[in-house]
């Protein structure tokens, strides 16, 4: 689980990444995501559609491993981010190394890591 400092929480703030910021795609999932000038540590937002699975456990499973991929790459994160992350049918197939050497390659061409 993500400590409550690095989760997204409010509408408003996926509102604002998926309106304001800009989209990298991936076979994956799509990452949102928006630089901010403040310092206070990144922030994400997961977002697991019923059009994934209609079974509530396939959507759970997915979030839990996209929050294990992220807990992973927590210390090497730059700070100011905001990211939401929509899932896609295919992380439904794929296990938790894979999503996260995605991830980390993303999160890298964006430069949220460090």
């Amino acid at each position: 689980m993500l400590p409550s400092q690095y989760r997204l929480n409010e509408k408003r703030d996926f509102d604002r990444v998926l309106k304001k910021g800009l989209m990298e795609q991936t076979s994956l999932f799509g990452l949102g995501y928006l630089k901010l000038t403040d310092n206070l540590p990144s922030r994400f937002g997961l977002i697991v559609s019923k059009r994934i699975s209609k079974r509530a456990v396939d959507r759970n499973r997915i979030k839990r491993i996209l929050r294990e991929s992220l807990r992973h790459l927590l210390e090497k994160m730059d700070k100011g981010f905001m990211v939401v992350i929509l899932a896609k049918h295919k992380l439904l197939y794929s296990n938790q190394k894979e999503a996260e050497e995605v991830l980390a390659m993303v999160l890298n061409k964006i430069g949220a890591i460090k």
